[in-house]
């Protein structure tokens, strides 16, 4: 059960028909133990009333930036300086537009701008509004300044129209607020093992088969978790790629001796499969370097399976890790692969995306990631790894609050 006795939330209220979700948010978080102060904007007047959020949240609400009571006390700064973190929720596209671009021009989108606390939003619109280029811009710059964001979560809107976009159910919203608010060390006392990179496999002496991961994306996973204070150990392929502080770094060439460094680390409460494991070996590569014939024709290569390391991480039994991550790079049909992988697999979540040359991902600073996990996908706007990894990390850490 989740315990925020003693933390204190400003909950913003935003327009839209997920606003009635957050009577039920208001209502949860006053069962774990938060103070909840509330936010009420005139849009989100037309969806819940004051008195309900106060008659849940055991407080009064607050609708009005030019109140002469509260602001002849400076009562935006008070208020915005008083939580311990802010929620907003839903985030409309509307404010969101308006966070990104520093307007402030109600009691809402004021106290955002001066608050010195942490920001969660929880986005809610329609899915041509989400994936319009301006929404996916600010979401990109919120991010960048550090917003955290819990959803949207994909399915049918009140519109009838279908995808991402919808509210996160409370008890997800719940359990991002409690990952939020935790001591800067959620994770504690968590063992976690990442890969990373792609593997090498011999032809012979001087060459191999392999793939153009460069590791980034693992990397920095490993490091934001060690951040939230899990005890990391990464196993990596072949990178170009400085050893993160404060973990132990296993350093392999194949995915046998992948594999072999994975199950030595185990037991662990987390594993992360972000390595791009090449799928097949040689069977028999060669002692010596292989040479050109007379008549210039190619040698035959035998190739057979790689132990499947995702796998086998996510067999069921006492020794499996409490989430198994798993990652699937794809060039086409990226989802229905990835769904397809997680069933096969018999992991927890997959993290999916387009690798496919134009996307300049792989190898590239930056991500663009679809969370899948059973029967639910949420779509990441394209982001810098490291704060993707900063995103996937938090997401963990309230899995296990």
């Amino acid at each position: 059960m989740i315990d925020l006795a003693g933390r204190r939330t400003l909950l913003i209220v935003g327009g839209g028909i997920a606003a009635y979700k957050s009577l039920e948010l208001v209502r949860l978080l006053r069962r774990a133990g938060a103070g909840v102060t509330c936010v009420l904007t005139t849009a989100g007047k037309q969806f819940v009333t004051e008195l309900s959020l106060q008659a849940l949240s055991e407080h009064r609400v607050f609708t009005d930036l030019f109140s002469l009571t509260d602001e002849s006390e400076m009562g935006h700064i008070q208020l915005s300086r008083a939580a311990d973190l802010v929620v907003v929720a839903p985030a409309t596209a509307n404010i969101l537009g308006k966070m990104a671009a520093g307007i402030a021009d109600d009691l809402a989108t004021t106290l955002l701008l001066a608050t010195d606390k942490r920001v969660l939003a929880a986005p809610a619109m329609n899915v041509r509004m989400w994936l319009h280029p301006a929404t996916v811009a600010n979401v990109e710059l919120l991010t960048r300044r550090g917003v955290l964001l819990v959803g949207p979560d994909e399915g049918v809107m009140a519109c009838n129209e279908f995808g991402p976009g919808r509210l996160s159910e409370p008890p997800a919203i719940l359990a991002a607020i409690a990952a939020a608010l935790s001591t800067g060390t959620p994770l504690a006392g968590r063992r976690a093992l990442v890969t990373a990179g792609p593997t090498h496999e011999p032809i012979d002496p001087v060459r191999y088969i392999a793939n153009r991961s460069s590791g980034q994306q693992g990397y920095a996973i490993a490091a934001a978790l060690a951040e939230l204070g899990a005890v990391v150990t990464l196993v990596s392929g072949p990178v170009a790629l400085a050893d993160p502080p404060g973990m132990a770094v296993h350093r392999v060439e194949t995915a046998a001796a992948m594999l072999a460094a994975c199950e030595a680390s185990l037991p662990v409460d987390i594993a992360v499969c972000a390595a791009a494991v090449a799928d097949w070996r040689v069977a028999n590569a060669w002692a010596g370097k292989v040479k050109k014939t007379a008549d210039g024709g190619a040698p035959a290569l035998e190739l057979v399976a790689n132990p499947d390391i995702l796998a086998r991480l996510s067999v069921a039994g006492p020794g499996r890790p409490a989430l198994v991550v798993g990652f699937a790079a794809e060039t086409d049909d990226v989802l229905a692969n990835a769904q397809a992988k997680l069933a096969r697999k018999g992991c927890d979540w997959i993290v999916a995306n387009d690798v496919s040359p134009a996307t300049g991902i792989m190898g590239g600073a930056e991500n663009a990631v679809h969370l899948v996990t059973v029967g639910a996908v949420e779509d990441w706007p394209r982001l810098a790894k490291t704060e993707v990894a900063r995103r996937l990390a938090q997401r963990i850490a309230a899995f296990f609050t």
